[in-house]
């Protein structure tokens, strides 16, 4: 007898979960079905899971292809099952593939393609599926496609741009459903649209989805222009949707925390924030714009918008190219300085000091699940850690979902206000620069 065994969450159970099933089944004799418990879930960094365990096991069990049901409760648990089980084959969904090569000396491992052109519509009845549209320039995703399967009711399907070839490579690259050059037919596939566009094309992008009633994720900045920011934030209010920038620091736990910490004046008054950044470090590139979004941003979220200087002390090599700079600004009671480079090597550090102690995040600290703060009453530094998973874009998902369920239309993680100061700082850096 020919055994096979197959893992998931199958949360908000749809065709693509029972198709996968029923070709899992005919690959043996007897299938045992594994069901992700609510702790792994979570210890994994999948979010908004909405069906309870049971009722997850109980869809499994009603397609009637499972001989065998299990639950997957931690990391490593395949191999155990496989040798417990006497597995032959390991299925899995295509967007794993390679992931798992290394139970290849126990069993067989099989990655099922996974079924395209899911309607959102067919599954809204249950709520909750969106289809997500990517508007890019070229083959790089910035992590979205991996990071949406740990967020349930959300799905890529559809990637648009101007240049035909890296829409094909891209839907092929990704194993989306569709790809085209048509901005009008691509947002009738989707219901949100990430936009990742060079500058000067966003606003255009996020402006037309909008109209259309779609909800907008876009790379930061959106545009360098303030008044153009409150202009696309009244216009999503206005269509009742969201517009969110793609900045995920401001969504993760731990930066929370620290603000709302610091707020509480953990370490006294402010008087500094020091923050250190290197545009190298981020996978797939950034421009500088948008790597000194994340101090800027951090910055503001700490001491506010209400700035009453800002100076930027540029360094350019022989051919003129940037390649560090100093940035300070100046606040009526505090001092904020950002050291950011292209090559050469700074290190990465976000530190904030009060006249009572100081809060440090190390490393790469735009992608942070901890900080540490050492307070002047104290002898040792007390560490505060949070989960973090991925690269942080599911968690910024993860508000974007419990935002559309409850149907706000601003983002409470970083306010239009906010969102104007950043630009009106960076128009300044850009033309002294």
């Amino acid at each position: 007898m020919k055994k096979v065994i197959t893992y998931g969450t199958f949360d908000l159970f749809h065709q693509g979960h029972y198709n996968i099933l029923k070709r899992a089944r005919a690959l043996g004799d007897y299938l045992i079905v594994g069901v992700t418990s609510e702790s792994y879930d979570i210890e994994r960094g999948k979010l908004n899971v909405r069906d309870s365990l049971l009722k997850r096991i109980e869809n499994v069990r009603r397609t009637g292809f499972a001989d065998e049901i299990i639950i997957e409760e931690y990391q490593g648990q395949k191999l155990s099952d496989i040798i417990k089980y006497n597995i032959d084959i390991l299925v899995l969904g295509s967007d794993w593939r390679g992931k798992f090569d290394y139970l290849k000396s126990y069993c067989e491992v099989v990655y099922l393609e996974r079924t395209k052109n899911i309607s959102s519509t067919k599954l809204r009845g249950e709520g909750a599926t969106y289809n997500v549209g990517v508007v890019t320039d070229d083959t790089w995703d910035n992590g979205v496609v991996w990071e949406t399967k740990y967020v349930s009711g959300v799905h890529v399907e559809s990637v648009f741009s101007e240049d035909e070839e890296a829409a094909r490579i891209f839907c092929k690259k990704y194993e989306l459903d569709s790809y085209g050059t048509d901005f009008d037919e691509f947002l009738d596939r989707v219901d949100i649209v990430y936009i990742k566009t060079p500058l000067k094309t966003r606003a255009g992008y996020i402006e037309k989805a909008l109209k259309l009633g779609k909800y907008v994720i876009s790379d930061s900045p959106m545009t360098l222009s303030p008044n153009k920011v409150r202009e696309l934030f009244e216009l999503a209010k206005a269509q009742h949707v969201v517009l969110v920038e793609k900045i995920n620091l401001v969504y993760l736990r731990a930066f929370n925390q620290l603000v709302w910490m610091t707020h509480s004046n953990l370490v006294g008054n402010v008087v500094c924030v020091k923050c250190s950044i290197c545009q190298e470090h981020f996978e797939g590139g950034k421009s500088f714009n948008e790597t000194v979004v994340y101090p800027l941003c951090a910055i503001i979220k700490i001491l506010g918008k209400d700035y009453l200087e800002v100076n930027t002390n540029a360094v350019k090599d022989d051919d003129g190219h940037f390649i560090y700079d100093m940035i300070t600004l100046k606040y009526p009671k505090a001092i904020a300085t950002i050291e950011i480079s292209s090559s050469v090597e700074v290190e990465d550090e976000f530190v904030v000091i009060g006249s009572n102690g100081r809060i440090t995040i190390p490393n790469d600290w735009w992608n942070t699940g901890y900080f540490e703060a050492k307070v002047d009453d104290t002898q040792f530094l007390k560490r505060f850690s949070f989960n973090f998973e991925g690269n942080g874009f599911r968690y910024l998902l993860q508000e974007l979902m419990i935002m559309i369920s409850d149907k706000r239309t601003e983002c409470t993680r970083l306010f239009t206000e906010e969102s104007q100061a950043l630009v009106d700082i960076l128009r300044i850096i850009d033309q002294r620069g």
